[in-house]
């Protein structure tokens, strides 16, 4: 006969929405125990998460009353745990304890595991991947112990985060597979399956494994799209697609889709509604909507979501280049683990490199090969010979820098990410004008100009035009750090608001122009002056009496 709860996982989702329906239409004191499970899974499921929560705590009372103390015990911490899906931490803290303190004195159940995973959460957060991969193991002993598939399925979850987070890549990768063969073959419950799911993607993209990602959102998005009325994990499953969408070069369905997620996690607020709004404000800071990126990356930060390195380029993309590399550089003192370093180092390289600090972005990219070296990541390999590359121009080696960038751009177009690639074009480009190779330097910055026109890329259009015109390329274009005479009459009005200390925002309102045009006109004037920023640009001005 089977155990309670375990109708949960036997049930075809299809029935999900009429089970709920039926349920909650009746007394819940004319209700089993079973019955009570089942509603609670299905108004979670459905999105009534009060309802959920009430049939929990009807389950667990019943399951009390009735001197079953383990049931009573795992009812309450499922009640915990959605309450913690949903914020609700006081209230989580509250049923967690209640938990604990039904099963402390009997022997171990199903419910001492599952009264693991907080802590083992706990740990991951902190930083104490040993602690975190030690309680995976009780878990995954307690769930061999009483045949649980979930709980087997979050000891194998755990663990390979765990894993991953101890540089023990391959290992943790292939626990996390463990994880989702388990949810694929249908052994394991919906609340489980949606959450390993999205655990399991999360980390994919956390380590670069594109391919591994795409193929478990694809799965995900099935999953979801067989329970139309599905709600937990819908949201979060957008945020995923979207990201997938804007490495593919598709930035406008990457837009529509991210859209739509930030509709659903919002009410009630979502723990993934911080990551979707960041993947809000990548997606405007690309398409060079600067304002409405700021915006989004301040809801990012209001819902616990790290905003580097994305503010950081959003400054480097305004012209700000000295904010950029003041927040890169904070950024990257303070993240410690190597897995989280990637997207820091890379964008170092760039800021570093146009605020004149070759030293630093050269530390960077150098720290971006080693850990490139030690992972199995096509992604990964392609930031790390980009970087060796971009630093190699800024050497005066564009012969190393060629080889590297052409190992880059190779690697991009074989992972089908244009952006990238168009971007590694960019320097391949550079490089070839520094060999005197003008007619092969142009082809590479046409084909990374129509592919930027495409995307709608159009901060590295406007970079590209900069980047031609100090290499002496394109039509009407002039040498690099052509003389301060080039400097057009809006770039003098420009430059003379820097001298006075004013901020984009204050030079934008007194020449009634957008933030985004003032960083243009800034990058033009660093650019045909030779310099690498604000005070550098004042100096050079006063110097040769442009003010």
């Amino acid at each position: 006969m089977p155990r309670s709860g375990d109708h949960a996982r036997n049930r075809s989702p299809s029935t999900w929405a009429a089970s709920y329906h039926e349920l909650r239409t009746r007394p819940l004191e004319s209700l089993d125990p079973s019955d009570l499970e089942r509603l609670a899974v299905a108004a979670y499921l459905i999105g009534d998460d009060a309802q959920s929560a009430v049939a929990w705590e009807a389950a667990h009372r019943r399951h009390a009353e009735a001197g079953d103390p383990a049931e009573a015990a795992r009812c309450s911490f499922w009640l915990a745990f959605s309450l913690m899906m949903g914020g609700q931490m006081a209230q989580a803290g509250g049923w967690f304890s209640r938990t604990e303190a039904l099963i402390e004195e009997g022997p171990p159940c199903r419910a001492s595991g599952y009264l693991l995973i907080p802590n083992l959460l706990q740990a991951l957060d902190a930083g104490d991947p040993s602690t975190a991969r030690a309680l995976a193991m009780q878990v995954a002993a307690l769930a061999r112990e009483f045949a649980d598939p979930d709980l087997g399925a979050f000891a194998c979850l755990g663990e390979g985060q765990a894993l991953i987070a101890l540089d023990q890549l391959p290992e943790g990768i292939a626990r996390l597979d463990e994880a989702m063969l388990a949810v694929s073959t249908g052994e394991v419950g919906p609340v489980v399956s949606g959450v390993v799911y999205c655990a399991v993607i999360l980390e994919c993209l956390q380590v670069f494994d594109l391919q591994r990602a795409a193929e478990w959102t694809k799965a995900l998005h099935a999953w979801c799209e067989d329970q139309p009325e599905l709600v937990p994990y819908r949201g979060q499953c957008l945020v995923h697609r979207s990201q997938l969408q804007q490495a593919d070069g598709a930035w406008q369905e990457a837009v529509t889709t991210i859209e739509s997620a930030c509709r659903r996690l919002s009410e009630p607020p979502h723990p993934a509604l911080g990551l979707a709004h960041y993947q809000e404000a990548e997606l405007h800071r690309l398409l060079g909507a600067f304002d409405h990126a700021t915006d989004a990356y301040r809801r990012a930060s209001a819902h616990g979501q790290e905003t580097m390195p994305g503010l950081a380029l959003l400054a480097f993309d305004r012209g700000d280049v000295d904010a950029a590399a003041a927040g890169i550089r904070r950024a990257l003192d303070e993240t410690a683990h190597r897995t989280q370093r990637p997207p820091l180092l890379a964008a170092a390289v760039d800021i570093l490199r146009a605020c004149g600090d070759i030293a630093g972005a050269r530390m960077a990219a150098d720290e971006l090969v080693e850990i490139a070296g030690n992972s199995t990541s096509a992604v990964l390999h392609a930031m790390a010979s980009q970087a060796a590359g971009a630093v190699a121009l800024s050497d005066g080696d564009p012969a190393t820098a060629l080889s590297r960038l052409r190992n880059a751009r190779s690697a991009w177009t074989r992972l089908q990410m244009p952006h990238e690639a168009a971007r590694t074009a960019m320097l391949v480009g550079l490089g070839c004008a520094a060999l005197g190779d003008r007619t092969s330097a142009e082809v590479e910055l046409e084909n990374a100009r129509l592919t930027f026109e495409t995307l709608g890329a159009q901060p590295d259009l406007d970079r590209l035009q900069s980047l031609r015109t100090r290499a002496g390329l394109g039509s009407g274009a002039a040498p690099e750090h052509s003389g301060p005479g080039e400097l057009s009459a809006r770039e003098l009005e420009v430059l003379a608001h820097v001298a006075r200390g004013e901020t984009n925002r204050e030079i934008a309102a007194a020449l009634i122009i957008s933030q985004h045009t003032v960083g243009r006109h800034l990058e033009n004037i660093f650019t045909k002056l030779g310099v690498s920023g604000r005070a550098a640009a004042t100096a050079y001005a006063y110097e040769h009496n442009l003010l």
